[in-house]
């Protein structure tokens, strides 16, 4: 199985490639239009500033490749948050695959949230034979409640911890850092 791993110059690349090498499965990290789009299944990792994010995809062509892709793709995180529409963080653009705006946490709430949180209210492939559970996160911004959510959380409010539409499946949290219920959700993705 070949499993691409987008390169935007940040992200929580080595946990990731760890996680799958777990499973059996070797992640190759790459910006390249060819081999993401040859690609089996396609990770987008979290962590980092979205619209610095955004200009290194636009930058290396990705940003038109993304969208246009029909294999599984996990967004997680921050590459969860960039699939929707536009973000409050440096009012980015993302890649409108999610028809939502990302929004920061009020400042009622410590942010970031960091720390074990629960998912639930699970619907979708990715959490075959999951129950609800919880999962690391860490984010000062959140997608609402939409049509596509697949699971939730709660922090001062209830937000998507995942999303869903068609073969775009985003996750809030980090799998790789999730223990073994993460791993599981990995798993359920590669064998989409």
């Amino acid at each position: 199985m070949k499993v691409s791993i987008v390169d935007y110059g940040a992200g929580n690349v080595q946990s990731l490639e760890f996680a799958l090498n777990r499973l059996g499965v070797r992640g190759i990290l790459t910006a390249e239009k060819e081999i993401i789009m040859n690609s089996d299944k396609v990770i987008f990792p979290g962590v980092g500033e979205a619209s610095t994010a955004m200009e290194k995809l636009k930058s290396t062509g990705l940003d038109k490749v993304i969208p246009n892709l029909k294999q599984p793709f996990l967004g997680i995180c921050l590459g969860m948050q960039l699939l929707c529409n536009n973000s409050e963080e440096g009012n980015t653009q993302g890649l409108n695959i999610f028809s939502c705006d990302v929004r920061k946490f009020t400042n009622k709430l410590k942010v970031p949230q960091m720390g074990w949180n629960i998912i639930k209210n699970l619907k979708g492939p990715l959490y075959e034979k999951i129950e609800n559970s919880y999962v690391y996160l860490v984010h000062s911004y959140y997608v609402p409640v939409i049509k596509s959510t697949i699971s939730v959380t709660d922090y001062g409010l209830e937000y998507s911890s995942a999303i869903q539409k068609d073969n775009f499946f985003g996750v809030q949290f980090h799998p790789e850092k999730s223990s073994k219920v993460g791993s599981s959700i990995l798993k359920n993705f590669l064998n989409l």
